[in-house]
């Protein structure tokens, strides 16, 4: 099981139309990671190792970079446990 599952809410600094493009750029890298994630209105959580979570929250700025952000703001939420924590423990009685 993973040590830690991790929020992210990212707002790049984009002309407004752009947004969402962009966040669905970080959330496609997200997903190709393989990792289980959830994506939620306000932010999506990831599920994995903890050194892994925060080099996707780098990749996710350099892809707002990359989109011609002039700033990233970000908010990153981190429970870790060393034996073990899930996504699907903390919400499975809500779906």
């Amino acid at each position: 099981m993973a040590d830690t599952n991790l929020s992210l809410q990212i707002i790049p600094r984009v002309e407004d139309e752009r947004i969402y493009p962009v966040v669905d750029e970080v959330i496609a890298m997200i997903a190709a990671s393989g990792l289980p994630y959830s994506v939620g209105p306000m932010e999506t959580t990831i599920e994995g190792d903890l050194d892994i979570l925060l080099d996707i929250v780098k990749k996710a700025h350099q892809i707002c970079v990359d989109a011609n952000a002039r700033r990233v703001f970000s908010v990153i939420k981190i429970d870790f446990r060393p034996d073990g924590v899930s996504i699907d423990e903390k919400i499975h009685k809500y779906r």
